[in-house]
């Protein structure tokens, strides 16, 4: 298992949240998912290599940005 962490901005509540942990927990590999709403903290836990880009376009797909 590999746990990578990242910050996302513009998340304002928990609608946001859920958007984020959606798009990012249907990337192939992807085991959980965490989201600190305050923080903007985004930790994944997968079974293998974990591509930044396909985080990065996870979460852009659900209307955010990784810092």
């Amino acid at each position: 298992m590999t746990q990578t962490s990242y910050t996302v901005t513009g998340m304002t509540c928990e609608h946001c949240v859920k958007a984020v942990t959606e798009e990012v927990g249907r990337i192939e590999g992807v085991e959980s998912v965490a989201v600190d709403l305050p923080s903007g903290a985004l930790t994944v836990v997968s079974s293998g290599e974990l591509s930044d880009d396909a985080v990065r376009a996870a979460v852009d797909e659900a209307g955010y940005q990784v810092a």
